[in-house]
C-alpha cells in the first residue's frame, strides 16, 4: 500500500484530476449497472415501481399487498354554531368543543339531528 500512496503523491495535479475523472465514470458505470440488476429483480418479486406509482388510478395497497378496506362515509354529529364547523364524534374532541364544555355547556347542545331541533324548541 506504501508505494501505492508514494505514486499518488507524485502525481501532478492535473494526472490526479484525470485518474479522479476516470474512476468516478467506472463508479458510475457500476452503479447504473447495479441499480438496473437491482430494479430487475424487484420487478420478478412483483414490487415494482409501477405499483407505487399508480396506486392513486384504482384502491389504495396496504404494504401487505392487500387492498385497503373501503369504509363508509362518516356524516358530523356536531357543529359549532360560530364558525359551522362540525365534528363527526370520532377521534380527539376539537378545540372548539372542549372550550365550550369546559365554559359550561353540555355536549348536547351541539348535536346535530333530531335531538338538537327538541332542544331548541324547549328553549
Amino acid at each position: 500500500m506504501t508505494t501505492k500512496k508514494l505514486e499518488l503523491e507524485a502525481m501532478s495535479l492535473d494526472d490526479l484530476w484525470s485518474l479522479h475523472e476516470e474512476i468516478s465514470g467506472i463508479l458510475s458505470a457500476r452503479i447504473k449497472a447495479e441499480k438496473q440488476e437491482l430494479e430487475k429483480r424487484l420487478a420478478v418479486l412483483g414490487g415494482g415501481m409501477g405499483t407505487f406509482a399508480n396506486s392513486s388510478a384504482g384502491p389504495e395497497i396496504s404494504p401487505t399487498g392487500k387492498p385497503r378496506r373501503k369504509y363508509p362515509r362518516v356524516l358530523p354529529k356536531y357543529r359549532n354554531p360560530q364558525t359551522s364547523e362540525t365534528w363527526s364524534g370520532r377521534g380527539k374532541r376539537p378545540r372548539w368543543l372542549v372550550a365550550a364544555i369546559k365554559s359550561g355547556r353540555k355536549i348536547e347542545e351541539f348535536r346535530l339531528g333530531e335531538t338538537n331541533s327538541r332542544v331548541r324548541q324547549r328553549a
